[in-house]
């Protein structure tokens, strides 16, 4: 083969093929590194675009389509791309509350670490004070905690709030890492500014909710392709902290905006949008906590507000989630969902997902794009 550039297309068109089955619809090489493509997408044609150099492989895209040429895909975009949070922006589990777990037990000095295995199996149990007392109640309580039950209580509450403080200074320092390709799908050519609390637009609306709390530093990448397009965007979330609950915390100027008097939204997430995504970006974006619906995921109440709120048809949204209940919230909400599983997901079951990858990816390795995104919403179905 010559040493110069050229590009193929390979064209798949398989009747069923699932997440369950785990099948790579792609494997190739690069620099050593074996990279498995799959997807969820029951009837559809895939048309894999690639760049070869001297018998290597340097770039891979994954996009789908209607017809056989992956073109037309490029023309459809979605009116907006609504991200969970935990788990798909930032893995704010393993990498954020565990680890401020730890350095707390390290910090009172207790003789306790929570592993990446353990910590998984603790997330089961609902809430961080309920976790460390279930714990330590089949495990022995530390020497250094108290005896009596109310005592105990009360430690509880103190360790759990020195974990929130250190979980805040993660946030801040930016050692909350964004997953792989996040930031490439969020820039935005429309300005926007707060009014009574809300956030107004001059052009193209853009916001952010999310599932639960936090951003990986990646996915920025992502975020911009859609800004840069007038794509709307948010971010749902389902905490119900009040923005006077973390009240005094080193926020940025934006952060402490979208965190006004009477305003029931997440200071902690706003924190993270404003630290990881950018002071700029935040100031495109609105959070709605989970406390503005009546019921959590897997009820769609959230993504159902998010269309209205954008005013925008829930079947031209793409959702992005990394848990089968944040699947079945978006499916329920009649829209496209694509999953990037995370280290405490990866086994669920995402049969229903209209993609399945590891994660969003960065360049050259991206898993998908914009583009990808906007070809989820054509006819694709084959017979």
């Amino acid at each position: 083969m010559a040493s110069s550039s050229a590009a193929a297309t390979f064209s798949l068109s398989l009747t069923t093929f699932t997440s369950q089955t785990k099948t790579s619809i792609l494997s190739y090489k690069t620099n050593e590194i074996k990279h498995h493509l799959s997807s969820s997408v029951l009837g559809t044609k895939l048309c894999v675009n690639k760049v070869t150099r001297t018998m290597s492989l340097t770039s891979s895209r994954v996009t789908c389509s209607a017809s056989s040429s992956s073109s037309s895909s490029s023309s459809v975009l979605p009116s907006a791309l609504l991200f969970d949070c935990d788990g798909v922006l930032v893995d704010t589990e393993k990498d954020g509350h565990r680890i401020s777990f730890n350095d707390t037990f390290t910090e009172k000095e207790l003789g306790v670490t929570w592993d990446v295995d353990l910590y998984g199996e603790l997330l089961k149990i609902g809430g961080g004070k309920e976790r460390m007392t279930a714990y330590f109640n089949k495990t022995g309580w530390p020497e250094k905690a108290p005896k009596s039950e109310a005592e105990r209580k009360e430690f509880i509450a103190s360790l759990h709030k020195r974990k929130t403080e250190l979980f805040m200074v993660l946030i801040e320092k930016k050692l909350l890492p964004l997953r792989p390709g996040v930031a490439k799908l969020v820039i935005i050519s429309s300005s926007a500014y707060l009014c009574s609390g809300s956030i107004r637009f001059e052009g193209f609306p853009v916001r952010v909710y999310t599932a639960y709390l936090v951003f990986h530093v990646v996915e920025r990448q992502l975020i911009d392709q859609a800004l840069e397009k007038g794509v709307r965007v948010a971010v749902c979330s389902t905490s119900n902290e009040k923005a006077d609950s973390l009240r005094g915390q080193a926020f940025t100027v934006s952060a402490i905006a979208s965190l006004r008097s009477g305003s029931r939204v997440s200071a902690i997430v706003s924190a993270i949008v404003s630290f990881l995504l950018g002071p700029e970006r935040a100031d495109k974006i609105k959070i709605f906590a989970g406390d503005v619906v009546p019921r959590k995921k897997p009820d769609p109440a959230i993504y159902i507000l998010a269309a209205n709120t954008l005013d925008v048809d829930p079947s031209s949204c793409v959702v992005v989630e990394d848990s089968a209940i944040g699947l079945a919230a978006a499916k329920a909400a009649g829209m496209k969902c694509i999953v990037t599983k995370s280290g405490y997901t990866a086994e669920e079951d995402f049969l229903n997902a209209d993609a399945v990858f590891d994660c969003i990816g960065d360049p050259p390795e991206e898993r998908f794009d914009l583009s990808f995104c906007g070809s989820l919403l054509q006819k694709q179905y084959v017979s």
